[in-house]
């Protein structure tokens, strides 16, 4: 391997420590932490995504705080905006350190990736948020399957974003289904290593009940207060994150706090698993083992190996 590594990637579900180890790796080696999460873009949402608080930081923490709750900021813009702050990382001489748990959002940026280009707003996607509108989502989803088949078949008739997204890549000559079937199976943009943190179930949803006590003990309620003030509702990508759709809900009347706080916790672990799941799939990932190691541990294992050429002789 004598091609120069160009970016660590540090992974996991949540709660499993990737923020703090990520920090540790970067400050060792001068470089910026990029995040790859799909929640820590939005300015004012720091509780309940878990950004690590400026004071905490050792280096810079980019792509968080780039856009505001309302906008529909996608995958597309944020592989853009991510890939030119690992380019100018690299220019600079350093490797720069991708963390986070949103794994698609990490592929876009690392690997080569086909994105619809339709915004919000544009003319074709109003066209079909209206017929899903007037005619419910039933009617967008045959428009589906009557033009690409094969892309209804895999997408539930109620998930209306989704749907038009597969109906804008057929617009665009591409397929939903073709692109689904190719996640993890795609050339790579930069060469890239990926460890991933893991541990035993028990201790990780321990550690995410307690991180959920410890946000509302922060003030995530009061964050979700003064974000919906400021017009965050469920409608928005924003709003559909954990933590935040269900205190909304809780402002809405819809539910207690006891029990928002009990289904955040549920959510929070059925995440993880999901998270899991993406990243098990994705067959160069290096597992690091947090219950035979700690985060010291982890960041040296990760150095010796970006120092050695990035190979897998440092692998758990």
């Amino acid at each position: 391997m004598s091609a120069r590594l160009e970016a660590i990637c540090i992974v996991g579900p949540t709660a499993s420590g990737k923020s703090a180890l990520a920090d540790l790796v970067a400050s060792e080696l001068g470089s910026p932490v990029i995040s790859v999460d799909a929640m820590q873009v939005y300015r004012g949402m720091d509780i309940g995504t878990a950004k690590t608080p400026v004071h905490e930081r050792r280096v810079p923490l980019l792509m968080v705080d780039v856009a505001d709750p309302g906008e529909d900021y996608s995958v597309r813009l944020f592989r853009d905006e991510a890939r030119r702050c690992v380019d100018e990382t690299l220019a600079s001489g350093l490797t720069p350190v991708l963390c986070g748990g949103t794994g698609l959002y990490l592929n876009a940026v690392i690997d080569e990736m086909e994105f619809p280009s339709g915004e919000r707003g544009s003319e074709l996607r109003e066209g079909y948020e209206r017929l899903a509108q007037e005619s419910g989502p039933g009617a967008l989803h045959a428009l589906l399957a009557e033009r690409d088949p094969e892309s209804a078949a895999i997408i539930h008739p109620n998930n209306v974003r989704r749907v038009v997204r597969a109906l804008e890549m057929h617009e665009e000559g591409s397929s939903y289904a073709r692109h689904h079937e190719g996640l993890h199976r795609r050339a790579s943009h930069y060469r890239a290593r990926l460890w991933g943190l893991t541990m035993s179930r028990e201790r990780l949803y321990e550690r995410i009940d307690a991180r959920v006590d410890a946000m509302m003990a922060t003030g995530l309620l009061d964050e979700v207060r003064g974000l919906a003030a400021r017009g965050l509702s469920a409608d928005t990508t924003a709003g559909q994150a954990i933590g935040y759709k269900e205190l909304l809900g809780v402002l809405d009347g819809e539910s207690s706090v006891a029990e928002a706080v009990e289904l955040i916790k549920r959510r929070s672990r059925r995440y993880a698993k999901r998270q899991l799941s993406w990243f098990r799939h994705d067959g160069r990932v290096s597992w690091i083992d947090l219950d035979e190691t700690d985060l010291d541990g982890a960041r040296e294992l990760i150095l010796r190996s970006v120092r050695s050429g990035g190979g897998d002789d440092g692998a758990l």
